[in-house]
């Protein structure tokens, strides 16, 4: 029987056997009667996703699932890497607004009008609290899917990731009630009583002082911050760190891009981090793996392990501020598959760092190939990010 409370229980499983790995995990949520189920399973049980799937669907009665594969799978406190695992989540949410959308691959070629968008996937824009989105990366530009999306549902929260697989396999698989899929996505727009409190922490510690571009050339090098070369300007920010800064910041160097052009002021999280690319050394241009404009802000950043442990510990407190009064009822980490222990040379960071601030919520996610989030209003494709949906009760 159903409860009138939300009911969240989650569970990891690592065996080589997957049916011992599904029945364990069955045993540790049974009893919630779920209106939706997560699950992100490991590339080695790819032959039988499609009876795991009947099998949750059936013992669970749970009328929806969502879910992808998974190179690395996340739960309460523990990451498991490379390993025959499963990792499920089951959400009992009354008096919820659930719409689950299959997203095809050709979603962009059917209209990419924001009214188009919302027609065709059936999603009314007045319902919509939050978005979760499982896509698969080798088959569309998922970053200008997520760029329509946004646009579509403006002010919205859109979290989630890329699904990822063993990387010397070429495919992902998406899970969608008992249909598994090799391209698409998956999505679960999120209405009623319910939101998401969206966490995305980049891993970067920004340097220097935030500048404005002041011309870009017509193949997007960006030419002149300031009215000076672009490259003067980088040299200039990594001379003027302390030396162990130096250190740090010499092979991890990348830029921000201000999300917001109106705020009064920018900080760590109001920057969307993108790659530094390669330097015109004729010209003093610097290649961006974004498309910057004249006029935007732009300040240098570094990235690694301490940098990164800093940026999830701070922005993690900042939502547990937010979370006074109102108890997180599960969440769902996507994580890059370039953190994890080849970053933090030390096992289950993030999971770790969620369950030490927030407290052992239950927690389901998977290393990505790219993760979903918002920086400011809008949202964006990422790499090397942790991307938190934790779901609350909206107040």
């Amino acid at each position: 029987m159903k409860t009138c409370k939300p009911v969240a229980r989650a569970a990891i499983i690592a065996d080589e056997d997957w049916n011992q790995a599904l029945y364990q995990a069955l045993e540790s949520v049974r009893g919630t009667y779920p209106d939706v189920v997560l699950l992100f399973a490991s590339g080695e049980y790819a032959a039988h996703y499609q009876d795991m799937l009947h099998i949750l669907r059936h013992e669970l009665a749970a009328p929806l699932l969502i879910g992808c594969s998974a190179q690395g799978t996340i739960g309460t406190g523990i990451e498991l890497e490379n390993a025959p695992a499963l990792s499920l989540l089951t959400l009992s949410l009354p008096e919820a607004t659930l719409y689950p959308v299959r997203i095809p691959v050709d979603l962009l070629e059917q209209g990419n009008s924001p009214v188009s968008m919302r027609e065709t996937l059936n999603v009314p824009l007045d319902d919509v609290n939050a978005w979760l989105f499982f896509l698969d990366p080798f088959h569309m530009d998922c970053e200008s899917l997520v760029e329509h999306l946004s646009g579509a549902y403006p002010d919205i929260p859109m979290l989630g990731g890329l699904a990822s697989n063993d990387i010397e396999e070429h495919r992902s698989y998406i899970f969608f009630n008992d249909e598994v899929f090799t391209d698409g996505g998956v999505a679960l727009a999120l209405g009623g009583a319910y939101s998401i409190l969206p966490l995305v922490s980049q891993g970067c510690e920004p340097i220097g002082e935030p500048w404005t571009i002041t011309r870009v050339q017509d193949n997007g090098l960006v030419e002149t911050i300031s009215n000076r070369p672009a490259y003067e300007m980088l040299i200039e920010t990594f001379q003027g760190l302390p030396y162990t800064l130096q250190r740090r910041a010499q092979h991890n160097l990348l830029v921000g891009l201000a999300a917001d052009e109106y705020r009064a002021t920018f900080e760590r999280g109001t920057f969307l981090i993108r790659n530094l690319l390669g330097v015109d050394r004729s010209t003093g241009a610097l290649a961006l793996g974004a498309q910057p404009r004249v006029g935007q802000t732009i300040q240098f950043q570094m990235r690694d392990a301490q940098a990164a442990d800093h940026d999830l510990r701070t922005r993690l407190s900042h939502l547990k501020d937010k979370l006074v009064g109102n108890t997180p009822i599960a969440a769902i980490l996507c994580t890059c598959n370039g953190r994890g222990e080849d970053l933090f040379s030390a096992p289950h960071h993030d999971a770790g760092l969620i369950e030490q601030i927030l407290g052992p919520i239950p927690l389901a996610g998977l290393f990505c190939n790219g993760e979903i989030g918002p920086v400011g209003r809008r949202s964006f494709l990422h790499g090397f990010t942790a991307s938190i949906a934790v779901l609350v009760h909206r107040r």
